[in-house]
């Protein structure tokens, strides 16, 4: 595991994925091998005009399938060849191009389940392109739970820049309309269940403290904005602390977010996507990533979108820092699973 092999997916061809995928993934080859997943051709294109002396290696699915993954030197890059099903613009979405991007995603489970892979990494993708492709896709989070029969698993994003911040979320991408009725006693305790197992399998700490928000602003303020903290939250950090998880709230989210309350803090559990992700992303944009927990794989990702308009003005305008730091924090989750069998 000194050199850990990772699933890239590329993302959306048309976006900043292919371009921010091959810097990360070359900059980074000395400590981490990444099997990039996309289109080879636009991959082989895209590397020579970033950097001539960047090698790509292409691999059919079929060979790959057949024989594994060669043994490839560090100075050449393995791709795994999805191909798109029309060229490529930057910046220009194109539906007919939706399966090929959902390819990626099925492979990288496949391979990951297979021992092919110590993790996933995901580019970003755009999910309309794939809606419109004629497969209903919510995201990343979402499609990896079904793929791998997952019933419950819990987004977090970690800072780049504050690697001690990370922000969990007890509710993903629902309208705010619909989070009171989401959050329950029993939706909590399996998102308290998950987190402690991957801050401890994945992350090596040993005794994750965890501290939860309220839902209501003040946390309710003892019932007279909202009775979800009384009624449900609270009751459901006793009993996740009457099984060993040090949960402790349920916090004002206005004022959680200090350092003289996160320090020692291992996870921030917020009670939905804008009330904790906003604080974080404010910190770390850029040099953040996203980690999906519970699933029985490792995937991190970016925590940025697909960037058309930065596409669209050509290669050297996109940051590859996120990809940088998803790349290395996936690479580390790997070795400290890996300690762990």
């Amino acid at each position: 595991m000194n050199r850990p092999i990772l699933a890239l997916t590329c993302g959306e061809p048309a976006g900043i994925g292919p371009e921010i995928s091959l810097r990360a993934a070359w900059e980074l080859r000395a400590e981490v091998r990444c099997v990039l997943l996309g289109d080879a051709a636009l991959l082989a294109q895209t590397a020579q005009a970033i950097d001539p002396g960047m090698r790509v290696a292409a691999l059919s699915i079929q060979a790959w399938r057949n024989s594994g993954l060669p043994d490839f030197p560090t100075d050449c890059l393995t791709v795994i060849d999805c191909p798109v099903a029309e060229p490529v613009r930057p910046g220009q979405l194109d539906a007919r191009n939706g399966l090929a991007v959902l390819q990626t995603l099925d492979l990288a489970v496949e391979g990951a389940m297979n021992g092919s892979f110590a993790a996933i990494v995901t580019a970003p993708l755009q999910k309309s392109t794939i809606n419109d492709a004629g497969v209903a896709f919510i995201g990343h989070t979402e499609y990896l739970a079904e793929a791998t029969h997952t019933p419950q698993v819990v987004m977090m994003l970690a800072g780049g820049d504050a690697p001690h911040l990370r922000v969990a979320l007890a509710t993903t991408h629902l309208a705010l309309k619909d989070v009171p009725a989401a959050i329950t006693g029993d939706s909590l305790a399996r998102t308290l269940d998950i987190i402690q197992a991957d801050l401890r399998a994945k992350f090596g700490i040993a005794a994750p403290r965890i501290l939860v928000t309220g839902l209501n602003p003040h946390a309710g303020e003892n019932g007279y904005l909202g009775h979800e903290e009384i009624d449900v939250i609270a009751p459901a950090l006793l009993a996740a602390q009457q099984r060993g998880i040090d949960a402790r709230g349920p916090y004002p989210a206005d004022t959680l977010f200090q350092p003289k309350y996160l320090e020692g803090a291992d996870c921030v559990l917020a009670m939905y996507h804008d009330q904790g992700l906003p604080v974080l992303k404010f910190a770390s944009f850029g040099h953040g990533i996203n980690i999906t927990l519970g699933l029985p794989l490792i995937r991190t990702s970016v925590d940025h979108g697909t960037a058309l308009d930065l596409a669209a003005r050509g290669l050297g305008h996109a940051d590859h820092g996120s990809m940088a730091v998803a790349i290395r924090a996936a690479a580390g989750m790997a070795r400290n699973q890996q300690g762990k069998t």
